[in-house]
């Protein structure tokens, strides 16, 4: 595996990652529509161990999820605002990366094998829902980490259409 890199929008805060996404979640929840000021996230998620920064000092604002009730960490240039990645109380050992920052935000695969649609109740009318993909409701496991079963479909899905 080659490194990938990162950036923010002035290049002053940059990241590598020395693997391939754990997973790739797309959140549809409200916090990261409003984190992103769009539809959701794409966020392949990564071993600690296989993320660094690797220049600059990002700033870290703390958000308690409402779900969670545990604070996710936001790390960003404090020069231009761009958002780069996650930390998470819940889930310590891994950083969730804003998968738009990267040099190349296409090198990742997004399958059903590897990637998730999550809090579908509150997703933006009118996005798609790839068919096959794991899609939930809500979050993909309850607080206490039990699974959730998910939904599959089994074709495209639009949002806000029966």
């Amino acid at each position: 595996m080659t490194t990938e890199n990162g950036r923010c929008l002035c290049g002053l805060v940059s990241y590598a990652v020395s693997n391939e996404p754990l997973r790739v979640t797309f959140c549809h929840c409200r916090f990261c529509q409003r984190g992103t000021g769009g539809a959701y996230l794409v966020e392949p998620i990564f071993d600690k161990d296989a993320f660094a920064v690797t220049s600059g000092e990002p700033r870290t604002y703390d958000h308690r999820s409402e779900g969670s009730g545990k604070i996710v960490h936001i790390h960003f240039c404090e020069n231009c605002g761009t958002k780069l990645f996650m930390t998470f109380e819940r889930f310590p050992a891994v950083a969730g990366v804003f998968g738009g920052t990267f040099d190349d935000p296409n090198w990742f695969e997004r399958s059903p094998e590897n990637a998730k649609h999550i809090f579908l109740d509150v997703a933006q009318v009118g996005t798609v829902i790839p068919a096959g993909f794991n899609a939930f409701g809500e979050h993909a496991a309850t607080n206490d980490g039990s699974p959730i079963e998910p939904l599959v479909f089994e074709c495209h899905h639009v949002i806000g259409e029966a």
